[in-house]
């Protein structure tokens, strides 16, 4: 999968569009988990965050706001996207995020929160549903810096990206004081040193009694990175934290990725998964191995290959298309998976024609054919399809199609069969 440097290398050679660019970095599928399960990820490993309790209704944010027994409180709502706090729901109650000091705030402000959608800069008009929020104790910060680590494309290896400026948002600190931002590249055969967990804590602008403290979470949050099989560590802010007898430094809040490629190791993790934050269409097509992100055109696209799918996309927007969907069905594409993938497409109203483009190197062309007119008579589809097959066992899948008696225009190359899709559409 192509890096987002890659990508957009590649967009600059004019060989792929922007809007493919997209499509492609949106269809690697990485587990995101809520706060409340990071922090107890967090303190597995030994790591200090505010005490706090997740919430599912009102009377449970009482009774956790009660337990922990403090007038200084948060109360956030447990929604995947960033700028919470700048958010806002559908309601038009304002911010995810909310200073509380009773149990009955606690529940009044839930009762705002939850079963609503909220909407953040991120998520689109539609929003993010909140059916959990995490209540925690305020703690008084001295001093908040960032840290994140990830795999370094470049080089292929772990990287530590480190800055003291924390608690705000890192991409205005890397353009504003790019000086701020300290990278430190991990040997994975060697792993993090404590020389190196050191350096980075010193590079945090802590002061000297929480450098310890802070090489020591450095060391454990990289452990959680490799025996978690995490594609993303980002803690911002870690904190320096005053008047707390169990901890000098804390997480105040923390954002997880997970490789989906290992969630067979990682069975824990992944029961933590929350559905109702995912598109129920993308759902559906990760439970039959289809790679589905769903666009803004009017063409529907089932390819095989992430490669020809982006390649088949810009081929319709030459062409002067739109296209609905980036769909690849993979090299095990069957009958029951063609179904489910014009199911996928077809579920988009705004679809007035389907481009099939398969290229039959380890899938058959016939298989796919006969998905192809199974789906169309089980389905019932009314906008016209254009298939271009090549590949092998070519010839008995064109056989399939031209006897079916549906009407699917058959095409050998790829230039033809999108200019005859974007003239269906346009008819």
């Amino acid at each position: 999968m192509y890096s987002r440097k890659s990508l957009s290398l590649i967009s600059k050679c004019g060989q792929l569009s922007r809007l493919n660019a997209q499509a492609a970095l949106q269809a690697r599928r990485h587990l995101s988990i809520h706060e409340y399960r990071s922090a107890q990820l967090l303190r597995e490993y030994g790591i200090g965050t505010p005490e706090g309790f997740p919430a599912f209704t009102p009377e449970e944010a009482f009774e956790a706001a009660k337990k922990l027994n403090t007038k200084k409180l948060v109360i956030k709502a447990q929604a995947l996207t960033g700028g919470r706090g700048k958010g806002h729901f559908d309601t038009g109650y304002k911010s995810g995020v909310h200073m509380i000091e009773s149990p009955q705030q606690a529940e009044d402000v839930a009762k705002e929160m939850l079963n609503h959608n909220l909407i953040t800069k991120q998520t689109g008009i539609a929003g993010k549903p909140v059916s959990a929020v995490y209540i925690v104790k305020r703690v008084d910060t001295k001093h908040e810096a960032y840290l994140s680590i990830l795999m370094d494309r470049q080089t292929k290896k772990p990287m530590i990206i480190a800055s003291s400026q924390g608690g705000m948002n890192i991409e205005e600190v890397a353009e504003k004081t790019p000086d701020a931002i300290k990278k430190f590249s991990i040997e994975t055969s060697k792993g993090l040193s404590l020389q190196m967990a050191k350096d980075v804590a010193r590079s945090l602008g802590f002061s000297p009694n929480a450098q310890d403290e802070a090489a020591q979470a450095v060391s454990n949050l990289y452990k959680i990175f490799m025996e978690r099989d995490a594609t993303q560590v980002e803690i911002n802010p870690l904190s320096e934290i005053e008047h707390d007898p169990t901890h000098k430094v804390m997480c105040t809040d923390a954002k997880f990725g997970f490789d989906d490629n290992a969630s067979f190791r990682q069975e824990k993790i992944y029961s933590w998964r929350d559905l109702s934050q995912e598109d129920p269409d993308e759902v559906k097509a990760k439970k039959y191995d289809l790679n589905f992100v769903k666009l803004k055109g009017n063409i529907g696209c089932l390819v095989n290959g992430a490669g020809l799918a982006m390649a088949t996309m810009d081929v319709i927007k030459l062409n002067g298309g739109d296209p609905a969907n980036f769909l690849d069905c993979g090299g095990g594409a069957t009958p029951e998976t063609i179904k489910q993938g014009f199911e996928l497409i077809l579920s988009n109203k705004n679809v007035d024609a389907i481009f099939v483009n398969i290229f039959g190197g380890i899938v058959r062309c016939d298989y796919v054919a006969l998905g192809l007119v199974e789906a169309a008579r089980e389905l019932e589809v009314r906008v016209p399809i254009v298939a271009r097959l090549q590949g092998t066992k070519v010839e008995e899948g064109r056989d399939i199609i031209n006897k079916s008696g549906v009407k699917i225009y058959s095409f050998d190359e790829l230039d033809p069969a999108a200019k005859k899709v974007v003239e269906l559409t346009q008819n």
